[in-house]
């Protein structure tokens, strides 16, 4: 029996990296929503601070007993990914506090052009007609199924921008990191999460008692409610993990578009376990446009010409990055 191709082992990789980070990110969002929704424990920030600290410490874990290589990252290069991190995860909760639930969902929207924009001025990317129709589809429908009240305001605006923006950069920066200095996933987290974790933790409290009027010490914890932070905690770090792994394989747009997947099953599950209310002819028929968007991304994008680079900086070191990209898939394979 002949051994599979190196396409085939690829193509193998990318789909298993992909539904990790579908089951992983899914799975947080039910965990955090029982968490936040049925137990009250309403401080997001501080939780996304405790979900980098518990990655931190696999990291040093995995250091210690030699899964994970030493790497180097400039100190400027880490600075300037928390800052994109952190404002975007800040930018995120300020902009579903501020903004309805609709132009949130925009907003969200809206990072996929951006995120276009950026691999378009900074990487000279391009993409064919079939590629940036398919893109459209996707947004439209994801727009049916979840864009309902729309109403906006002048710092609500401000924060979906930032929101938009830092959410977009540190996507493209994650990828951008990796194939420059050739970091696997769970290396580039090595660097990160710590520096993540530790400013999160400080500023979180603040955060979350100026966004809801409580103090997340005067919390009344119980077993259930330690319990649930705690596997929202583990499953974090999956989600963490997958998503450096798959925009590292990927691009962020790609990322983004197929993100839209985990939407439309959050969507179903909510309609599972949390009742059919919301269930209608609009949310199904969006449903299937945005799923048929995703498809036609998928070959549109794979085709020659769906999505390549062509700047000449980067056609003359590209055996380079390659190269450095490859290595970073092989440590993530490894690991």
């Amino acid at each position: 029996m002949s051994s599979p191709s190196k396409a085939d082992r690829k193509a193998t990789l990318d789909a298993a990296s992909w539904m990790f980070n579908v089951v992983t990110s899914v799975g947080i969002i039910i965990v955090n929503k029982a968490l936040m929704a049925t137990y009250g424990f309403s401080f997001a920030t501080t939780l996304t601070g405790l979900h980098f600290a518990t990655t931190t410490l696999l990291t040093f874990a995995l250091r210690w007993l030699g899964y994970i290589q030493t790497s180097h990252l400039p100190f400027s290069e880490l600075v300037k990914f928390v800052i994109f991190a952190n404002f975007s995860i800040v930018g995120m909760n300020v902009s579903l506090m501020w903004n309805s639930v609709g132009f949130y969902q925009i907003a969200k929207l809206s990072m996929i052009p951006v995120s276009c924009f950026l691999e378009v001025v900074l990487d000279n990317v391009r993409y064919s007609r079939d590629t940036k129709l398919s893109i459209t589809v996707v947004l439209l429908g994801v727009a049916v199924c979840t864009v309902t009240d729309v109403s906006v305001n002048t710092k609500g605006f401000v924060a979906a921008i930032v929101a938009i923006w830092s959410t977009s950069l540190q996507q493209y920066y994650v990828h951008y990191l990796q194939r420059k200095y050739s970091l696997g996933s769970f290396n580039l987290l090595g660097h990160t999460a710590p520096a993540q974790a530790a400013s999160l933790l400080v500023v979180g409290p603040f955060l979350d008692y100026w966004l809801t009027n409580k103090r997340v010490d005067a919390y009344p914890y119980s077993l259930i409610s330690v319990v649930f932070i705690v596997v929202s905690c583990s499953i974090a770090v999956g989600t963490n993990l997958s998503q450096f792994i798959c925009i590292g394989r990927f691009t962020a747009v790609s990322f983004q578009v197929l993100g839209h997947m985990k939407t439309i099953l959050v969507l179903i599950l909510g309609f599972i376990f949390f009742g059919k209310e919301g269930l209608n002819v609009q949310v199904i028929v969006g449903m299937i446009i945005a799923v048929a968007g995703m498809i036609w991304y998928g070959n549109a994008s794979s085709k020659p010409g769906g999505k390549e680079r062509r700047s000449l900086s980067m056609n003359g070191n590209k055996a380079q990055k390659h190269d450095g990209l490859s290595k970073s898939s092989e440590a993530d394979d490894k690991v």
